[in-house]
């Protein structure tokens, strides 16, 4: 799915590791194992999902750290353009109504 249809890449690999995490948790009460083996196996799981989720988080803070930046610099970069125009305009103005007045 694509930004088209209202799915960015970011929800689609969030709905996979939910997915995943739904399927391995029923995987494992399922399976005929003793009831301490299930929850430490729980308990694992949840810390792989824990640290997965962090690092997404850090990655997703990270891209929206760097987008922000060059955002900022983008528009500090355009605003320089438009004073100088509008210097421009100002000074060829200024000088033209002197030539007319003279």
């Amino acid at each position: 799915m694509n930004d088209e249809e209202g799915f960015s890449s970011g929800s689609v690999l969030l709905s996979f590791l939910l997915g995943g995490m739904v399927g391995a948790g029923l995987a494992l009460l399922l399976a005929p194992q003793s009831g301490p083996e299930t929850r430490k196996k729980i308990l694992d799981i949840a810390d792989d999902v824990k640290e997965r989720a962090e690092q997404y988080l850090a990655d997703a803070k990270d891209k929206v750290t760097t987008t922000v930046e060059k955002g900022k610099s983008f528009v500090d970069e355009k605003k320089s353009l438009i004073a100088a125009a509008f210097e421009a305009g100002k000074e060829a103005y200024e000088k033209e109504t002197q030539e007319k007045n003279a």
